[in-house]
């Protein structure tokens, strides 16, 4: 889904050294990333814990992959040829 971005065990640890209780900002200093891409990692894991409202992770996926097929209600249907 997207682009290629860090990979899960990556973004598991950022977000297991929030939860010890270091700050975004230092986190994001050390490992040279952006603090809102943790503020978004973190914002993402609350909604698939449930504790916040949103789209989790397997259903952001789903919808992807239904947007990239087509729909059979718009593909243009080919005009009777004349005799």
């Amino acid at each position: 889904m997207g682009r290629p971005g860090y990979p899960a065990e990556f973004r598991r640890r950022v977000l297991d050294l929030l939860a010890d209780g270091r700050s975004v900002a230092s986190i994001a200093h050390d490992l040279e990333i952006s603090d809102q891409t943790i503020y978004t990692w973190r914002r993402q894991d609350r909604i698939d814990r449930g504790e916040q409202p949103g789209l989790t992770t397997a259903e952001k996926g789903e919808l992807f992959a239904a947007k990239r097929r087509p729909c059979p209600e718009l593909t243009p249907t080919p005009l009777p040829r004349r005799p």
